[in-house]
């Protein structure tokens, strides 16, 4: 059993990984919080609500004493500076934290994707605290694009909201760019990546400082004949010029809406296009392609195809 503090964990991802570090009744669990109490119905059996100040390195490292792991699913582009994250890395080296997850959970790297700048300085700044000699152990959790995102409108696990994207299986869709169908894609459930953070907090040897997490990586191109299989019908597949993506234009017959919860309305409008040429270049540039730490470290782990996944999760609906 370990003390495991969870920093932004009232968001999708973080409420999923926290469910599944409850269900082991194994670990005791902080859940880091602006707000003074949970919202009604909103408590958790088995997690303990802390109102953190990310301003304030001393209430911080005080709130961290005793706690072995740090997880932290603080979103990037709402950290102004990365001064929350920056704060949480400095207060739990002086609270003496073993291991510290920085808020990943998604690509290998950032290409034409400007919104994970702050993911990217997150990097360096651990890099950094290293250089000379180790003072807290720390991964990069990265398990590609979420599959579950491909059962858009429709939920298809507890908190991971349902986000349109590129690659629209609802409407039998897909956007990407010309000659990008061999572009490869790692396609990990929201579930397995909960089980591996499970298996990771338990591990007993040094954390890998990249973990990917490779539930099933397939081509673009493979994927649109997936969801030709699934969905029962041809896609529309629209593949745009590299160098209008590139200037922001996305001349396409439709653009997937900006609605993570993340987002502002304001952000969902302004962003709408730059998110949409950027994953579409992002993907194209293999950003969302990881590598296999954890799937080497836990070869007895079998992870769910992605095929199977959307044929369940499609069933039944029109």
């Amino acid at each position: 059993m370990v003390k495991i503090a969870v920093a932004g964990g009232s968001g999708n991802v973080g409420q999923e990984i926290i469910d599944a570090l409850v269900a082991t009744k194994k670990h005791e669990i902080l859940l880091l919080s602006r707000k003074d109490a949970p919202p009604a119905g909103e408590t958790v059996p088995g997690v303990t609500w802390v109102k953190a100040d990310y301003g304030s390195l001393e209430l911080l490292a005080e709130i961290l004493q005793g706690v072995d792991t740090v997880l932290s699913f603080i979103v990037a582009h709402s950290d102004l500076g990365n001064t929350s994250q920056k704060n949480l890395i400095d207060a739990a080296v002086r609270a003496g934290v073993r291991r510290f997850a920085p808020s990943e959970w998604a690509s290998s790297r950032f290409d034409h994707m400007p919104w994970y700048d702050g993911k990217a300085e997150m990097r360096e700044y651990l890099k950094n605290l290293n250089k000379d000699k180790k003072v807290l152990e720390y991964t990069l959790f990265q398990p590609g694009l979420f599959v579950n995102y491909l059962t858009y409108p429709y939920k298809s696990t507890k908190h991971i909201q349902p986000m349109a994207t590129p690659i629209d299986f609802g409407s039998r869709r897909f956007l990407m760019v010309e000659g990008g169908d061999d572009a490869r894609i790692t396609l990990t459930t929201a579930e397995d990546t909960a089980k591996v953070i499970i298996r990771a907090i338990e591990y007993e040897g040094e954390w890998p400082v990249v973990s990917g997490i490779k539930g099933d990586e397939v081509t673009l191109g493979k994927l649109v004949e997936i969801g030709e299989r699934v969905r029962g019908g041809s896609f529309h597949v629209e593949r745009l010029k590299a160098d209008d993506l590139q200037a922001g234009v996305v001349k396409s017959s439709w653009v997937p809406k900006a609605e993570h919860p993340s987002f502002t309305p304001e952000q969902r409008e302004a962003f709408t296009m730059q998110l949409t040429a950027g994953i579409v270049l992002g993907m194209s540039a293999e950003a969302f392609s990881v590598s296999d730490e954890w799937n080497q470290l836990l070869p007895d782990y079998t992870f769910t195809k992605a095929e199977d996944f959307l044929v369940d999760a499609w069933r039944g609906k029109p």
